[in-house]
Parts: structure tokens; sequence; C-alpha cells
């Protein structure tokens, strides 16, 4: 039913087989993600809500940074929160 990837050591499972086995495929999740293909392609990847918190988690945390390093960016060149205001204005 479940075979591994040779280079992500992720188990893949096809469609049809995720589809019957629903419910050993949410047990499999709860251990590791789960790739899951259509005609040998990749089509989902089915992971553990922990997981799926985990990763936005690090997602926002670097949205965060990068929004903190633009507007350190943007305060450099001289942009203030007037001039910011004016451009937004003008749309």
């Amino acid at each position: 039913m479940i075979k591994f990837a040779s280079l992500l050591f992720m188990p893949i499972v096809s469609a049809t087989e995720a589809k019957q086995h629903f419910a050993a495929l949410l047990d499999a999740a709860q251990r590791e993600p789960v790739r899951i293909q259509r005609h040998e392609r990749d089509v989902a990847v089915l992971l553990s809500a922990e997981d799926y918190a985990r990763l936005n988690k690090a997602r926002w945390a670097e949205f965060d940074r990068l929004s903190e390093r633009a507007a350190a960016q943007a305060k450099a060149n001289g942009l203030t929160e007037e001039k910011l205001q004016e451009i937004l204005a003008e749309r």
C-alpha cells in the first residue's frame, strides 16, 4: 500500500489507495507527512495538524522578518508615515 520515495524518505500513496484506506492514512500522517499521487504525479501532502501549525507559524515568522526588513529599508530611504498615507490616498 504505502511505498517510500528514495530521495525524500516520505511515504507515497496513490489517490485510489488514499481513498480506500483513509483511516490508516490519517494515522500514518500523525507520524510523518504522506505524499498522495495521481498518475505518478504529486497532488497533495497529508500532514498532522501539529505539523501544519508548525509550518504555518514558521511561515508567519518569516513574513514578519521580511516585513521588518522592508520597513527598515523604507525608513532608511526616507519613507515616513505621512508619505505612505499620501501614496495610498492617490490610489
